[in-house]
């Protein structure tokens, strides 16, 4: 849902738009005028943060797609390559709170590019080390947990900044175009990785990825933000670490909303879904259809995402500006008819079935980027960082594994998935809303 969905005329620069001018100075015009980016800057930040998203998943596919190369060298049975998939999902739940609550005090824009440059580095390092260690299952369960921590904050920080950089009318189209980079990553890193993995071995896919990341980050500092801008004064960076009493979040009031537990249900389902069909759709297809070429099922499904996610996005928003909502609409086809193709992906033994069912399970699901994740914005837009850090796929992607290694059947794995799914769904469809809920008095001064 975009956040003028039934939402009011509000001046801009108000208390109700989000933080005040003088916040944060990325972007910022001199003289505290319009604090939103004009179209030109509006344009270029998109572009830049497209990528970044892609590069944030080539990152983070890497073990995914050379999940069962890895299992092979090292030996490890589904229970253990399950333990790996999953730390990554333990330090990316333990950051995205703090990751939202700083990106909102100094500027998402920041913590965006101090974590890229953090996770690139570990992503080159990763297989140098792997090699020189003794216990190479414990090495890469930390090297993910790690990395987990760092691109916790992504997200949320990208909340926080599109909240308080892009207009309310764009949002939604804004956030799904970035959303898409998700996809576009996964099919960079599906395409390239499974080259790179059957040419030179499962280390390169690390290193594409890791460099790739390094170089989107000197060319954001170098062309987007002046020297000024990169600088973190100490008084902002302790002003991100602590909440003063003007600033202190009223979490008893906030919580009592049934709205926002509802789009943190919905959020919390989406994610864990979304992020076990990721890391685990390559084995899946690897097993299945063992003949079948790493570069189509790693590239189709995502390939078809992103025109998806784009349409979402744009149909949201031309019909919230002919006042109408898209609010049920979106989360019914990302949560709800996304579900049914993964059941029958589960069902199936034709791989070309397999390739449209699962096509058809993650394109849809990008509804949610311009429904379900943009609700987060729309309820509380002042501390939309901080409550966007609150989702994580850590026991389902766990769970699908121990499920495998159980059962020795992949349709309990997208039976969790739609059961999941669901879950969200009608919470969401029960206690949603688009209307903002942090409008009380105590929450003017955010």
């Amino acid at each position: 849902m975009a956040a003028g969905a039934g939402g009011r005329n509000v001046p801009v620069g108000s208390a109700e738009h989000g933080p005040r001018a003088g916040q944060h100075d990325g972007m910022r015009r001199d003289g505290g005028g319009d604090p939103y980016w004009s179209r030109p800057e509006s344009r270029v930040w998109t572009v830049m943060l497209l990528l970044g998203t892609c590069l944030l998943y080539c990152a983070r596919v890497t073990v995914p797609i050379c999940a069962v190369a890895l299992s092979t060298h090292f030996s490890w049975d589904k229970k253990q390559s399950g333990v790996v998939l999953s730390s990554f999902f333990w330090g990316y739940c333990l950051t995205q709170i703090i990751g939202g609550h700083i990106s909102d005090q100094i500027g998402g824009e920041k913590v965006l590019l101090l974590s890229a440059s953090a996770w690139g580095f570990l992503t080159v390092l990763t297989p140098l080390l792997t090699h020189i260690t003794s216990a190479p299952l414990v090495f890469m369960t930390s090297s993910r947990f790690l990395m987990g921590l760092l691109q916790g904050v992504y997200f949320p920080s990208l909340a926080s900044l599109l909240s308080q950089k892009v207009r309310e009318s764009e949002r939604a189209f804004t956030y799904s175009t970035v959303g898409t980079g998700s996809q576009f990553g996964t099919l960079v890193i599906g395409g390239a990785g499974s080259l790179l993995l059957d040419w030179y071995g499962w280390e390169s896919v690390f290193y594409f990825s890791g460099l790739l990341t390094l170089l989107w980050v000197y060319c954001t500092c170098k062309y987007l933000l002046s020297e000024k801008e990169l600088i973190i004064p100490i008084d902002y960076l302790m002003r991100g670490l602590s909440i003063s009493k003007q600033t202190k979040v009223p979490w008893k009031q906030l919580f009592k909303k049934a709205p926002i537990w509802a789009v943190i249900i919905a959020q919390l389902s989406t994610a864990s879904t979304f992020f076990t069909l990721l890391s685990w759709l390559p084995t899946f297809f690897k097993e299945t259809f063992p003949e079948s070429k790493g570069w189509v099922f790693n590239v189709v499904p995502w390939l078809v995402a992103i025109p998806t996610s784009l349409f979402s996005g744009f149909l949201s928003d031309h019909l919230i500006n002919q006042g109408k909502s898209s609010f049920g609409f979106s989360s019914v086809i990302g949560s709800g008819v996304s579900s049914i193709f993964a059941l029958c992906l589960g069902q199936t033994s034709s791989f070309c079935k397999a390739i449209v069912f699962a096509s058809a399970s993650v394109g849809l699901q990008t509804f949610n980027h311009s429904g379900i994740s943009v609700n987060v914005q729309d309820l509380a837009p002042s501390c939309a960082g901080l409550l966007f850090g609150k989702d994580s796929g850590v026991i389902c992607v766990y769970l699908a594994g121990y499920l495998i290694e159980t059962t020795g059947s992949w349709i309990s794995v997208f039976n969790l998935v739609a059961a999941v799914n669901s879950i969200g769904l009608c919470a969401f469809l029960i206690f949603g809303e688009a209307q903002r809920v942090d409008t009380d008095s105590a929450y003017m001064d955010l």
